[in-house]
């Protein structure tokens, strides 16, 4: 996404599984490669991992 993700919105690389299509390469977001996976931001289900990103989000957006 050129001008970035907006929150809230899906990321364009993922793929049908919410896999990213392009980890590992050159091109994926800084931002992206910095997300390390840990308990505070996974919790016990996927529900909370997305929460936890979806609160990161709106913290992060431009006003």
């Amino acid at each position: 996404m050129p001008d970035g993700k907006p929150a809230g919105v899906r990321c364009i690389q993922l793929d049908a599984d919410e896999r990213c299509k392009i980890f590992g390469h050159p091109e994926r977001p800084a931002v992206c490669g910095s997300l390390q996976p840990d308990a505070v931001m996974c919790g016990d289900s996927r529900e909370q991992a997305m929460r936890w990103l979806g609160c990161l989000e709106e913290q992060t957006q431009p006003e």
